[in-house]
């Protein structure tokens, strides 16, 4: 179901239809159905659907049970909330903008259908928590770590760029404030990393948790139909849980 708020008052209506036109694609490529909606008079223009669906219960992926050695794979570049934040201050290129926008409006279709022909110990997807929260919503009473090597981390060039400018966007403050005690650096890690990895991201990509055995077939095979798909790091036995950024 559509959610939408829009000032009717003060923009042409033409700029709603496109909203909504642009929502509707998209639940086209996703194969869903549009079933209703609610708008509201609103000086903020605000676009998001509601899903209500079913599925079979023995094919849940949860974000739970990444075991020892499992690899956690990556499918799209982290920095969304940083670029977004430099585009609000006009401070953002054309070419980034364009290309994050390209990102957010990609589907995790493609890495979807992939995964599931193979054994996924966990998946979830990377949005307001960061990288950071979510990875630890996955090692959270698991006696597991996951060890990030920083450099493999996929992300947006201009995204260091504007976080050296301090275009850091509120969630990013909240996110590593809250998830501070969860976050290991190195000593040589650079601090953008640490930004990095608590940006709440927009329609950021799959984390996947596999076997070392099955991690490269996976990669890939989601490369090959275009989209991408990174491995960033490995789970290993450790307590407390905790995301360990290494350089």
């Amino acid at each position: 179901m559509n959610i939408v708020t829009f000032p009717i008052d003060d923009m042409d209506i033409t700029i709603l239809q496109e909203i909504l036109r642009g929502g509707l694609d998209k639940m086209k490529e996703a194969e869903v159905s549009l079933v209703g909606g609610h708008s509201v008079t609103d000086p903020e223009i605000k676009y998001g659907l509601s899903v209500t669906g079913l599925l079979h219960p023995n094919k849940i992926l949860t974000n739970r049970g990444a075991q020892p050695n499992d690899i956690l794979i990556l499918t799209k570049p982290l920095g969304t909330g940083i670029i977004n934040t430099a585009v609000k201050a006009e401070m953002a290129s054309a070419t980034v903008i364009e290309n994050v926008t390209q990102n957010m409006n990609r589907l995790n279709k493609t890495a979807a259908e992939v995964m599931l022909n193979y054994e996924i110990h966990a998946c979830t997807d990377v949005t307001g928590f960061g990288l950071l929260g979510h990875v630890q919503e996955m090692i959270e009473d698991s006696g597991l770590c996951l060890e990030v090597k920083a450099s493999s981390l996929p992300h947006y060039k201009e995204a260091r760029e504007h976080a050296a400018c301090g275009l850091l966007p509120a969630g990013l403050h909240r996110n590593k404030a809250y998830w501070k005690d969860s976050l290991q650096v190195d000593a040589d890690v650079d601090s953008f990393f640490v930004d990095l990895v608590c940006d709440p991201q927009t329609s950021g990509g799959l984390l996947i948790a596999v076997s070392p055995q099955t991690a490269d077939e996976i990669i890939d095979k989601i490369t090959q139909r275009g989209d991408l798909a990174v491995s960033i790091g490995k789970f290993t036995k450790a307590r407390p849980e905790k995301l360990v950024l290494k350089s």
